[in-house]
């Protein structure tokens, strides 16, 4: 099968036992090879989302030298950090991106108005914020950008969450891409100082996860990354698991 696009019409084992070959065989490819393939095998139209986070610059240059006017995807709570918000204006600056940024319809003031602060109303209030913040507006990027191929720099290391994902996955007929799922630590941060690239400021003042301020903390030495977001509550928003 040379068309990728063919395995969304399979049954689900067969679609299965696809992209069960197809991940063996990227699990041995170089990084430069993996987003080569991308680009040569997997349908556009193609998007990278980015949170802008600690490490986040690493998947930005990568895919961005072979496909530089790739929509890079920004979901804005509008409760980011203002170290975050300058970041943005840096990487977008230095690397060129073609930035896209998606928002809830309802402003921050206009949310707490109705709902009051849902992130102190324990896992359910959390989830309610997640939905209008990150979950809605991600779907709409998805569509308005008419995505069929979505890139993110999800890594098997950051959380127990995403020890099982795989490089390929199928999303709702979108082909999900997660070339340095495989990376630890150690390679990412070679990655940066070999490339001249910047880490989120955050790093220096012992942040090792970054989302919204209200939800995330300073990281603890000997505690796990993911204990430092939504209070220790839960480590994903939802964005990346939309369309399952």
């Amino acid at each position: 099968m040379t068309n990728l696009c063919e395995i969304i019409q399979l049954k689900k084992q067969e679609q299965k036992n696809f992209l069960d070959d197809i991940n063996n065989k990227i699990k041995n490819m170089s990084i430069e090879d993996r987003i080569i393939w991308n680009l040569n095998k997997l349908p556009k139209n193609h998007i990278l989302s980015s949170s802008f986070g600690i490490q986040s610059s690493v998947l930005l240059h990568l895919v961005t030298k072979h496909i530089p006017k790739i929509p890079v995807v920004l979901i804005d709570t509008g409760y980011l950090f203002s170290d975050t918000y300058r970041y943005i204006d840096k990487m977008v600056a230095k690397l060129q991106l073609n930035l896209y940024i998606f928002r809830s319809k309802i402003s921050p003031r206009w949310q707490e108005a109705r709902y009051g602060k849902l992130w102190e109303q324990k896992l359910d209030g959390i989830n309610l914020y997640n939905k209008i913040n990150k979950i809605i507006p991600m779907k709409k990027s998805l569509k308005v950008l008419k995505v069929k191929t979505w890139i993110a720099g999800l890594r098997r290391q950051q959380s127990t969450t995403r020890s099982n994902l795989s490089f390929l996955s199928i999303q709702n007929k979108i082909f999900k891409f997660l070339p340095i799922l495989d990376w630890d630590n150690n390679m990412i941060f070679s990655y940066i100082k070999k490339n001249n690239l910047d880490m989120h400021p955050l790093w220096k003042k012992n942040y090792r996860s970054v989302g919204d301020i209200h939800t995330t903390r300073k990281w603890k030495k000997g505690e796990l990354e993911e204990n430092t977001r939504f209070f220790g509550l839960k480590r994903e928003c939802g964005i990346h698991y939309i369309n399952k």
